[in-house]
């Protein structure tokens, strides 16, 4: 099984998939690591990131969770997954077909408010996400109609738990 954990940059993708990964003994991955060089400066410039920007990435993705799939991994993926048509997009095979494992992938989605984000990100160091950008991460999310809702209020732990309840795993 594959869960994608997704949301707007620090709504806790990270935190709460390391987290679920280890009580799982799953492996953990993060989209962050598929970004180029030039995107991650970009938005370290707190430049948004144009669709052309973000294909190639959306591609690799595609690409790792097909692999992932063919080789029954069990994987948490942090991915922001912020349109409709992304992740639509990583539920398709790479000749684009709807990938008949799509069962085996589920979403997540880690929901907090703007005034919660924004302080997070002021809070956190080290990362090359602008809390500059948090305006165009909640322009431009769509928010999944049918799928798990997490409120990221809650502690890590709570969330990881509930997640675990809602999947039966």
């Amino acid at each position: 099984m594959i869960i994608i954990l997704m949301g707007v940059s620090g709504s806790g993708k990270t935190t709460i998939g390391k987290l679920l990964a280890d009580t799982l003994q799953w492996e953990f991955s993060d989209a962050d690591a598929f970004h180029s060089p030039e995107n991650v400066e970009k938005m370290r410039r707190g430049i948004p990131l144009s669709e052309a920007d973000r294909m190639p990435w959306l591609q690799d993705l595609q690409a790792a969770i097909k692999n992932w799939l063919q080789e029954n991994k069990n994987v948490v993926l942090a991915c922001s997954a912020l349109k409709d048509s992304y992740r639509q997009f990583l539920l398709l095979d790479s000749d684009g077909f709807a990938n008949a494992k799509g069962d085996r992938i589920k979403l997540v989605y880690l929901k907090g408010s703007y005034e919660l984000i924004q302080r997070r990100l002021q809070e956190r160091s080290n990362h090359y996400m602008s809390e500059k950008l948090l305006n165009s991460q909640f322009y431009t999310l769509e928010e999944p109609l049918h799928t798990i809702s997490m409120d990221v209020a809650q502690p890590p732990q709570v969330i990881v738990q509930n997640i675990r309840t809602a999947l039966a795993i």
